[in-house]
């Protein structure tokens, strides 16, 4: 099997995109799946469209170089669309409609949230062949291992980490703890640190702030505090509350976007308006909430197997899928022929 990713893989800190292409590689790869980044080969079995925006730095190939490779390549290569992406994260107007064209040459597509699905399907995405399939981190980096939970005598270290700086990360919320630990009571009981980017012309007072880290130095990190928070809002899935539950330690987080979907049962619910009645109910059941960690089930490897299995039921079943297929993919037989014998390197 030969599948292309259509991610330009960073070394270092990065975003949740990344996280997901290198931990799906590396786990298809243990398959013997050869992984690629490109269209340049003529034999692809199956190419995953993960940032079909072309203006996106991690971008490897758009929606309509996938349609060109169809038309003038191989038209027996299927096409999986992963979506997790949406205006309703930062407050833009055109990505849901870009995303639902470059949905159109996808035979089958995944989201990263139901939350997500349910707002494409509501502004008339076809609801076929869809799928929602968890995200989840990588276990040899983000664990529990020497994990030290909070003894209640010290204070309760507070961690948070987002490598994007939007302000609908959560900087509301962020800057209204910075401002509790103005107050005597709160000072002395808890203390918050802040891992990666922040908003431009945007300062804490009171709060640690380290630069963005990733991989073990991040999970090393985030290790030395006791309670997780995301305060993200709109997020279709992300990475950091998963990679703060997996280290062992308890979450809060708002009822927003697809966050939810991965920490219920696992933490605390709060809005900006019982924030501080939330903080001290985790105080008072930390335990409980810390154990319940042990079965927190949102790992990588656990992802990427659900992906696998879904490629090999599609291509199992490409006959039919090809058959059902809407999209226009006749070609000119000169342009075709000119295309296979460049490699496609120019698609």
């Amino acid at each position: 099997m030969k599948i292309s990713i259509g991610t330009n893989i960073k070394e270092g800190p990065w975003g949740g995109g990344n996280l997901f292409a290198i931990n799906l590689k590396n786990f298809l790869e243990s398959k013997e799946v050869e992984v690629i980044n490109h269209l340049r080969h003529d034999d692809i079995d199956l190419i995953l469209i993960t940032e079909p925006r072309k203006t996106s730095e991690s971008s490897a190939f758009t929606h309509q170089q996938v349609i060109n490779y169809l038309k003038y390549v191989n038209n027996e290569t299927l096409i999986v669309h992963r979506i997790n992406e949406c205006d309703e994260r930062k407050d833009t107007n055109y990505i849901n409609k870009y995303i639902i064209e470059a949905n159109k040459v996808a035979d089958y597509t995944i989201f990263v949230s139901t939350w997500l699905k349910n707002i494409y399907t509501e502004q008339g995405m076809e609801e076929k062949n869809k799928k929602v399939i968890l995200s989840g981190s990588d276990t040899s980096i983000f664990n529990s291992k020497d994990f030290i939970p909070w003894d209640e005598r010290e204070k309760l270290s507070i961690v948070t980490h987002h490598w994007g700086a939007n302000w609908n990360k959560g900087f509301d919320i962020y800057e209204y703890i910075d401002k509790l630990l103005d107050q005597e009571y709160w000072k002395n009981k808890i203390e918050f640190n802040y891992i990666g980017n922040l908003p431009e012309k945007f300062n804490f007072k009171n709060v640690k702030v380290y630069k963005p880290l990733s991989g073990k130095t991040l999970a090393d990190q985030i290790k030395k505090s006791h309670l997780y928070i995301t305060a993200s809002v709109n997020e279709p899935s992300g990475n950091h509350h998963i990679e703060g539950a997996l280290c062992g330690l308890p979450v809060m987080y708002r009822n927003s976007g697809g966050i939810p979907e991965y920490c219920q049962g696992f933490g605390l619910e709060y809005k900006m308006e019982n924030f501080e009645i939330k903080l001290k109910e985790m105080m008072e059941g930390y335990k409980k909430y810390t154990n319940l960690l042990k079965e927190y089930p949102y790992k990588a490897d656990k992802m990427s197997k659900d992906y696998y299995d879904l490629f090999n039921f599609i291509l199992q079943n490409k006959e039919k899928i090809i058959l059902d297929r809407d999209i226009d993919l006749r070609s000119n037989n000169f342009i075709s022929t000119l295309y296979k014998r460049i490699k496609i390197q120019s698609l």
